[in-house]
């Protein structure tokens, strides 16, 4: 009897606490790696957010006697073939490549959860018209798409967030209309359906949430694929014009030029690069492991609170029964 009245106890106090901090408590118990994920994102963005308070010196201040400086006491990443603080220019980066990334995957899903349930859920000749523009949209290469669109818009920061969420959202959305495809098969739709249940809130209540997986996965996937796009497109001249800092940019153009004789101006953006990937993986898939209802440890629907409910209830019928 102890035991049930200190469960229950665990169960009020977990019930008090509201979604969001349950949601960080077990973030940190329970996903080490993610914990550190979220925290580099975290870090990231508030580089982004104070870059003009934590660089040392301006984004493009040159110093043409400084040039190809090695990582020292006054400049502590190099400089570059100018004479500007690498520094610098990697914490002005984190607003330009966090943006452009963050906000094209942003655009990106949200096509590809809009084309995605609208044409798994509905199916029938809606269905087929729609994949069959996804299909000759993912005929022709991804960086012929981007380059021509580019070229009729002309660089610039959103000109490139806007043609990279719609190249990226338009072929993800396969991805979301498989998981909508399969989930609309279980009893519980058919159900909803059965008692009359209105089309948006299935898709609200039924779809959306056994979903949010692969659309968490996806996004995690976009970030780096994004920003290595936006790198490549820099590299051809076509991305976010000079002199604004871009990791990518960085990366595939002084850095690249210079690798051999000043291989610090490689490394550094490259490394930066690294760590988004990583931090944001690592939070996707925590994130992913703790939202996703169809887990026994999701914070949904099927939360710990109503697991701790349900062993309650179990235990309590079993003192019930041995009395």
């Amino acid at each position: 009897m102890a035991e049930i009245t200190n469960v229950v106890g665990e169960g009020v106090e977990a019930k008090r606490r509201s979604a969001a901090v349950d949601f960080f408590v077990r973030l940190v118990r329970e996903k080490p790696l993610g914990t550190i994920g979220g925290v580099i994102v975290v870090l990231l963005l508030f580089t982004g957010i104070f870059a003009d308070m934590l660089a040392p010196e301006g984004f493009n201040d040159i110093h043409p006697a400084k040039s190809l400086l090695p990582p020292s006491a006054d400049y502590w990443l190099g400089t570059d073939n100018i004479g500007r603080d690498l520094f610098s220019r990697i914490i002005y980066g984190a607003r330009i490549s966090v943006i452009v990334g963050l906000a094209a995957t942003t655009i990106s899903i949200i096509i590809s959860t809009v084309i995605g349930i609208l044409s798994g859920f509905f199916g029938g000749k809606f269905d087929i018209v729609t994949q069959r523009f996804v299909d000759a949209w993912m005929c022709f290469p991804g960086m012929i798409i981007l380059i021509v669109a580019i070229s009729l818009t002309g660089p610039g920061m959103w000109q490139v967030i806007i043609v990279l969420g719609l190249q990226y959202g338009i072929a993800g959305s396969r991805i979301v209309r498989s998981a909508v495809m399969a989930i609309k098969q279980n009893i519980y739709v058919e159900s909803a359906k059965s008692i009359g249940c209105s089309t948006p809130r299935m898709l609200a209540r039924h779809i959306l949430p056994n979903i949010m997986a692969p659309i968490i996965i996806l996004f995690s996937t976009r970030v780096p694929a994004v920003i290595l796009a936006e790198a490549s497109l820099s590299f051809l001249g076509l991305g976010i014009p000079p002199p604004a800092p871009s990791w990518g940019g960085m990366l595939s153009g002084q850095g690249r030029t210079y690798m051999f004789m000043a291989p610090w101006m490689a490394i550094w953006p490259g490394l930066a690069l690294t760590v988004v990937v990583y931090g944001v993986n690592m939070f996707g898939d925590a994130v992913r492991d703790l939202l996703d209802p169809r887990l026994r440890g999701g914070v949904g629907r099927y939360s710990g609170v109503r697991i701790k409910k349900k062993g309650i209830q179990d235990r309590q019928g079993e003192q019930a029964v041995n009395n």
